[in-house]
């Protein structure tokens, strides 16, 4: 069977989310689109030899008009593309304070997360730096990449860097459901040790 992982684009409207998950499903440039409707895609990959089934909502960029189906997705996404214009600083100012309610919402858990700069292809109205792009990514702990839809620069790479995130993600969770059952046997062994210990000394003494 064909793994399949949720994967929810964040980010303000008219970031190029939509245009993002677009071009990667598609392969279309999407000039246009609504920022207050969000849409659920689907494609079917295979990264790194493995093929998985991605279930990919673009999120509308205005909090207050994001759906029940929004806020149920995001609290189940396996995987999240957090998304800034780097023509737009206040975009990724607020990325952060999206971001941060994401955290909030999971409870604060590590989440499989990328941050994409988009709209490279207009270098010359840039506000965001890749420094800061980069310096953000540092603090969130996450993969970072300059993007262009347009052009279709590294489209590939951030729904990719996602998936390898998510992967990794279930496999440090295998591993310690593993790991656990093991930490309380070793708790039952070391108690049942001191337990002998302290039976045989109360015998000497007495």
């Amino acid at each position: 069977m064909v793994p399949s992982h949720k994967i929810v684009v964040l980010g303000d409207g008219g970031v190029g989310k939509s245009a993002l998950t677009v071009q990667y499903v598609s392969h279309i440039f999407l000039n246009f689109h609504d920022p207050t409707i969000e849409d659920v895609y689907q494609t079917q990959r295979t990264i790194d030899g493995e093929t998985c089934l991605l279930n990919i909502l673009d999120t509308a960029g205005q909090e207050e008009l994001q759906t029940a189906l929004n806020e149920q997705y995001l609290h189940q996404g396996d995987g999240y593309i957090a998304v800034y214009s780097i023509t737009d600083l206040q975009s990724f100012q607020r990325l952060r304070s999206h971001v941060n309610s994401l955290k909030k919402l999971k409870n604060f858990e590590r989440i499989p997360l990328v941050l994409v700069g988009n709209k490279i292809d207009l270098f010359g109205e840039r506000q965001v730096s890749t420094t800061e792009g980069m310096a953000l990514a540092k603090e969130l702990g996450c993969p970072f990449y300059e993007a262009s839809a347009a052009n279709t620069i590294n489209v590939d790479h951030v729904f990719s860097g996602v998936v390898r995130r998510i992967r990794l993600h279930q496999t440090e969770a295998g591993s310690f459901r593993q790991v656990k059952p093991k930490i309380k046997m070793l708790r039952k062994i070391i108690s049942r040790k001191f337990e002998n210990t302290f039976l045989r000394l109360h015998a000497f003494v007495h």
